[in-house]
This record gives structure tokens, sequence and C-alpha cells, in this order.
């Protein structure tokens, strides 16, 4: 009985460090992917610790280790889905545009992801998290389809207006024409 017990432990111990060591190498690609679900670093935070929690409840149960990175990822979207459905809408959507920058040398290299994000974070969330599925995750039409459970056409269009409302903000455009502006965007 004690040496079943020994073999019990040992095996806790070795699959906590396989986790630990997992989380620990992944980190910063788990932690953008929820920032750019949530588009807020606490957000993300509780997000992706959520997500690591529930993760580890079924380390057991993931045969595939090689695929725990998907694994992850599904769990924080479904996470993510989950509570901004249970949230209530309290964002708006407006046709004025907040004040734009005064300095055209603010949209250079790291300030342009900065203001992209801030543009990201004035769409409404289900448009931001169907461009994170597309583009960030590579996710197809029907893939964020089944994810978010709309359909194609939804997201279709959805995504179309979320770029078009990309490319007609102020702030990301400002000084520029818009193939300049938006093609160092998603360079």
């Amino acid at each position: 009985m004690l040496c079943g017990g020994l073999t019990l432990l040992h095996y806790a111990a070795e699959a906590e460090a396989a986790f630990t060591a997992y989380v620990q190498e992944r980190r910063a690609s788990l932690y953008a992917t929820a920032y750019h679900l949530t588009g807020d670093r606490y957000e993300a935070e509780d997000l992706l610790q959520s997500a690591l929690f529930s993760t580890y409840r079924a380390w057991d149960r993931i045969s595939d280790k090689a695929a725990l990175g998907g694994y992850l990822r599904r769990t924080m979207t479904n996470l993510h889905i989950s509570a901004w459905r249970r949230r209530r809408l309290n964002e708006y959507p407006t046709e004025e545009l907040p004040e734009t920058a005064a300095d055209a040398d603010a949209m250079r290299g790291t300030e342009l992801r900065a203001v992209l994000w801030q543009a990201l974070a004035r769409l409404p969330e289900a448009q931001r998290t169907m461009l994170v599925l597309r583009y960030y995750e590579g996710r197809t039409d029907p893939e964020i389809a089944d994810i978010l459970n709309i359909s194609v056409g939804t997201v279709k269009s959805s995504i179309w207006r979320s770029l078009r409302r990309l490319r007609e903000d102020e702030v990301l455009s400002f000084g520029r024409d818009e193939q300049e502006s938006f093609g160092a965007l998603v360079a």
C-alpha cells in the first residue's frame, strides 16, 4: 500500500513538473492570446489563469500533449465567449470617433501597434474576438462560426465591417493615406 501511494505521489509530482515547465516555456504566447481576446491586461491575466487552472485539472485526461497549445487556446476562447455572453452590453457603437493624435510620428514602430490595439479595443467585443481568431489564431470562417456558435455569413459580414471600421479609424490613418496606414498594421 505504501509503495502504491509513493508511485501515485511520484506520478503527480512528474505531472505537475511537466505542466509547470510547459507554462513557463509558453507563458508569453499564451498571455498574448488572452490579451488579444480581451483587449485588457487584467482581464487577460484572469482569463489565462482560469484557462491554466482548467487545463491543470484536466492534465491527466489530455493524451496528446503536443496539442496542448491548441487545447489551452480553445479553453481561453471558450471561457472568454462564456464571460462575454454573461456580461451585459455596456459598449454602444457610435459614429463619432475619439480625438485624433496630434503628432504623426506617434504612428511608427511600437506606437503603431499600441494604437492598433486601442482601435481594436474600440470595436465591439464580438468583432474583436472574430478578428483575433482570424488573424492571430489563423482560424477559418467555419471554425470561427463553430466556436462562436453563429453562422458563417455572420462571421464574414462582421469581419468585413470590423476591417472597414479599422480602415476608417482616424487615429490609425492620421496623416497617411489608407493603403499606407492600414498596410503597415497588417504587415
